[in-house]
């Protein structure tokens, strides 16, 4: 069977079955996950002790009713007694107060209403009211929307003038260091599954200097001793030996050593790069960030390197070979920034 779920589905079933007692109802949503993935009807009644008419059920009400389909289960309680104007103020409430578990929501609800939920009837209540169980997401705090704006139009405008070799990078450094990187990951819950990943006492770090180019979803990335002047010199030489024609628009931030009259004056000597400043904490307009983020789940996450040298060996070997991510990283790296709320500003 074809995948039939979206993403967002898919984790709202992962932490409902987290957090669901009854056992029918986990049996459904591991149905329909495992359906999903590509396990036939026949493979999956036998994993769960089911028989193919029951799974084919599941899917029909997954089909009529979406995941609240699924989630139905001999529920009687909460729906209607609530009044509507109660339940306009919960998804006021929630919409600032945003509850963290299925329990708080519980308890919000008992404490203000005196009225009691299950984990399963709140969890279809916060879907009728338009939740999804999601993280929410991560914006400087200074970033200025308007200015954010501005750049993006002029970004617009240059990317719908480039000639057929004109090409746009995205230049930033990282400083990846010489330590174990916890990160999450599905471990067996209990105190006798917990995991343990080797750390190190050093702060040993690379300095890696960087640019992207947008249009082939390809990097040069250097290591350096540190990052200043002479190394973005050194970062613009690799890129104009890179692309020995068409005009090159760098796209980068606004640390000092880019502003240096070197830097400057390398450019008025090469006319055909332009540098393009991005506003004041604007990460998230520099598609490079996406790369080192990409960098540290693949190479960083959860792993420990036993010396400096293979640390360095390894990061060094990943930018030599970003060929082999080529699938995942022209999916990753696309120019649809996600820019600050007006609303958010101050």
């Amino acid at each position: 069977m074809k995948e039939f779920l979206s993403e967002e589905q898919i984790r709202v079933l992962r932490h409902t079955h987290r957090s669901v007692k009854d056992k029918k109802v986990a049996d459904r949503i591991k149905a329909i996950l495992s359906l999903n993935a590509g396990f036939s009807y026949g493979q999956i009644a036998t994993i769960l002790l089911l028989d193919e008419v029951t799974l084919r059920r599941y899917v029909q009400q997954f089909q009529a009713k979406g995941i609240d389909g699924i989630l139905e289960y001999r529920y009687t309680g909460g729906q209607s007694r609530l009044t509507v104007l109660q339940q306009e103020a919960i998804k006021e409430y929630f919409r600032e107060q945003t509850p963290q578990t299925a329990k708080e929501a519980v308890s919000y609800i008992q404490k203000t209403y005196e009225i009691t939920y299950s984990t399963i009837g709140i969890t279809k209540l916060l879907h009728r009211l338009g939740f999804v169980y999601k993280k929410p997401k991560i914006i400087p705090g200074k970033a200025n929307q308007e200015k954010q704006a501005a750049f993006l139009e002029q970004y617009k405008t240059t990317k719908a003038g480039l000639g057929d070799k004109d090409r746009i990078y995205f230049m930033d450094a990282t400083h990846p260091q010489h330590n174990t990187k916890p990160f999450y990951g599905w471990i067996l819950k209990g105190k006798k599954h917990d995991k343990y990943i080797k750390t190190n006492s050093g702060r040993a770090r690379l300095n890696l200097n960087g640019a992207i180019n947008l249009h082939e979803k390809t990097a040069i990335v250097l290591e350096e001793k540190t990052i200043n002047q002479e190394a973005t010199i050194r970062l613009l030489e690799a890129i104009k030996n890179h692309q020995k024609s068409g005009k090159v628009y760098l796209i980068l931030d606004n640390a000092k050593y880019h502003h240096a009259r070197l830097v400057r004056n390398w450019v008025l000597n090469h006319p055909r790069f332009t540098l393009m400043y991005l506003p004041a904490y604007s990460p998230n307009l520099n598609l490079i960030e996406r790369l080192w983020r990409f960098f540290h789940q693949k190479v960083t996450n959860n792993r420990y390197f036993e010396t400096f040298k293979e640390f360095k060996t390894e990061t060094l070997r990943f930018f030599e070979n970003l060929k082999q991510y080529e699938k995942e990283l022209t999916t990753l790296l696309t120019d649809n920034f996600q820019t600050l709320p007006l609303k958010l500003q101050t």
